[in-house]
């Protein structure tokens, strides 16, 4: 049996108890999606905060020569490696003028250091972008070609082969009093410059195991990455080697399969207390977890202020003498005492944080050092690093 007073709702009308509903469901919508995102505020993908293991990128370099310069090349009396890589490189040629190097004058070349970076998974064929960098007295490389240089890695191997038209998107105009330049001539660059020769083997995964080095290393960023691949792979698939290793066994998987399913997972970074203050910029950067503990503050600012006002002193006109410069110097030293002692009180965000120094009247400079002894006090509760 139910009593009547549990069946006293029934005397509103309908469209009240729709109304009500949907209000209800409103508010359950509301607290749905804010508590998701409260949890979640930034999300990012796996792949844009960790790298793979064995995939890596190969720096190349070669010394090579640049021909076709409007007379701006090295000085072949001034720089001897410039002279001999032009003889060389015309003996290679068939043209003999070693008996005769002493009147080679050009000023049309110039000696320079190529560089590139070889990307992974790069096949023969595939072509690659080049830096070109004179090391002479060059004064532009603008208009200049770059002769066949071939490129080397660390091992002495070469492998990739550069030439071409340099561009330096740079300006440079010179007059008998005055000289104007854009940008850095001695530099070029070569879109797509430099032919692969040699592939550099990467074997992915061969061991049944890939491991995912973090950018950042973080014991809770390693756990929530392992955690997620877990979910989605199955359990035991990842596990957490340390801060900066997540261990991700195949298990008969494809590897670059694997990786695209685990890439674009995403998890929330977990970000250490850090500030970073750069004193000669007068930049600060802090992190959102950055909290300081209820202390008091009193900034003052001391001025000194040196003035000179060197006087001429003139000789008596009968007794002689020559005119001498007398210095007077006036040093004045102000205290601004305008600052009274202010609470700064502990928040729980760094936005209260920002706006507490901000109420105590302080730019980014009486920032630092005040940062720098909050921390000394014991009252910083995160890392400084001053640079």
């Amino acid at each position: 049996m139910f009593h009547r007073e549990s069946l006293s709702f029934l005397r509103y009308s309908p469209q009240f108890l729709r109304r009500m509903l949907s209000i209800f469901m409103a508010a359950v919508m509301l607290n749905l999606v804010f508590g998701v995102e409260r949890s979640f505020a930034s999300p990012v993908r796996i792949k844009d905060i960790v790298d793979y293991e064995g995939v890596r990128d190969n720096q190349l370099v070669g010394y090579g020569l640049v021909v076709g310069l409007n007379g701006t090349g090295d000085r072949l009396t001034n720089t001897l490696f410039t002279r001999e890589t032009l003889i060389g490189m015309l003996n290679r040629l068939g043209v003999n003028i070693r008996d005769k190097a002493i009147q080679l004058q050009t000023h049309n070349a110039a000696a320079v250091m190529v560089t590139a970076t070889l990307p992974p998974f790069s096949h023969g064929g595939s072509r690659i972008d080049v830096t070109v960098s004179a090391v002479g007295d060059a004064q532009s490389l603008t208009g200049g070609t770059l002769i066949v240089t071939p490129l080397q890695a660390a091992d002495g191997e070469v492998y990739a082969v550069a030439q071409g038209s340099l561009v330096t998107n740079a300006f440079s105009a010179r007059g008998a009093a005055a000289a104007v330049t854009r940008n850095v001539p001695t530099s070029g660059h070569i879109a797509n410059g430099a032919v692969v020769e040699r592939e550099v083997p990467v074997l992915l995964g061969s061991s049944g195991v890939i491991h995912l080095a973090l950018k950042n290393p973080n014991f809770t960023t390693a756990t929530r990455i392992a955690a997620v691949i877990n979910r989605h792979l199955g359990k035991g698939a990842a596990k957490v080697d340390d801060p900066r290793t997540v261990a991700v066994n195949l298990a008969g998987r494809n590897a670059a399969q694997t990786l695209y399913e685990i890439g674009d997972l995403t998890i929330e970074p977990d970000t250490m207390a850090k500030v970073i203050v750069d004193e000669a910029a007068g930049t600060i950067v802090m992190g959102d977890n950055v909290r300081i503990t209820t202390v008091a503050i009193a900034q003052g600012n001391l001025t000194i202020q040196v003035t000179e006002t060197p006087q001429v002193v003139q000789p008596n006109p009968m007794g002689g003498g020559q005119t001498a410069v007398a210095p007077r110097t006036q040093i004045n030293a102000t205290t601004d005492n305008g600052h009274k002692l202010g609470i700064l009180k502990e928040g729980p965000t760094l936005a209260s944080l920002v706006a507490g120094m901000n109420a105590l009247g302080m730019g980014p400079r009486d920032m630092i050092s005040v940062l720098q002894a909050i921390k000394a006090d014991g009252a910083l509760q995160a890392d400084l690093e001053v640079r």
